[in-house]
């Protein structure tokens, strides 16, 4: 677990690497083929385990504060989460901001979630940080969605982030001052963080599917998770002393395969498993 906070504070020194390198820190899960597809003209990849159903599907949406991240950051996180559930896993990556901006991410994962509810049965949406955000404003749009599956999930475009999750947090690099900075590049001039479109804390969530959400402890962002299973009646599991989206660490760190075993426990009845 210390290579995924290694990299935080790397990350608030300065030093981001190559985008790619973020899958570094997690584990060839093997046992499974990747297909790269256009799913409705959005980049995606199906992460496929040997022997998985084919008729249920997970659609996940990559985290990277809209800025980053990509299909080849986090096919082996997913990957994990794919062979766990015995199921398929469309990874979709979306648009980026500052160069597009609110609601080109969401009306690319709409476009992902509609390609693959058309080649399965039963489809249940995940995503990790800004991708968990993403997948609670496709759920809120697509009434059949399976059920959530969110790995610190940042829902809050509040730039005025009142979390009492932030004070006195140890986080490097989730500061306030970087998610404000995050939200200014994602949303369009003049639009307000507390729009219900963008921001899902001021939405009626009373017909989202089923939720399940993950966090660490140590998180700046906890408040999101802790928020998010308030207003919704979510399952919350806190990981004690542990970073935002320590799941990256699949493979290599027992706490990671721990709640990726977890979550896919969780959902396989949800997809008729």
């Amino acid at each position: 677990m210390n290579a995924i906070k290694d990299m935080y504070a790397r990350w608030a020194a300065g030093d981001m690497g190559v985008d790619d390198q973020w899958g570094d820190v997690t584990a060839e899960p093997r046992g499974l083929d990747y297909a790269e597809v256009s799913a409705g003209g959005v980049p995606a990849m199906w992460l496929s385990p040997h022997g998985a159903d084919q008729d249920r599907v997970i659609v996940a949406l990559h985290g990277g504060g809209f800025v980053g991240g990509s299909l080849y950051t986090h096919r082996k996180m997913y990957g994990h989460l794919a062979k766990a559930a015995g199921v398929r896993v469309l990874l979709a990556t979306y648009r980026l901001a500052p160069a597009y901006r609110f609601p080109a991410q969401v009306e690319d994962a709409v476009t992902a979630y509609r390609w693959a509810a058309g080649h399965a049965d039963t489809v249940a949406l995940a995503g990790d940080s800004s991708g968990g955000g993403l997948a609670v404003q496709v759920a809120r749009r697509e009434p059949g969605v399976a059920a959530l599956l969110l790995m610190s999930p940042w829902v809050d475009m509040d730039p005025a982030q009142t979390a009492t999750s932030y004070d006195g947090n140890s986080d490097p690099f989730f500061t306030r001052t970087m998610v404000r900075g995050l939200i200014a590049q994602y949303l369009p001039a003049g639009m307000s963080g507390t729009a219900p479109e963008v921001n899902a804390f001021h939405a009626d969530l009373s017909k989202l599917p089923p939720v399940y959400v993950q966090c660490g402890g140590d998180e700046s962002g906890r408040g999101d998770s802790e928020r998010l299973a308030q207003q919704t009646g979510a399952r919350l599991d806190v990981f004690d002393g542990q970073p935002h989206t320590f799941q990256m660490a699949a493979g290599r760190a027992p706490v990671a395969d721990e709640a990726i075993g977890r979550m896919a426990a969780w959902v396989r009845p949800r997809l008729g498993l």
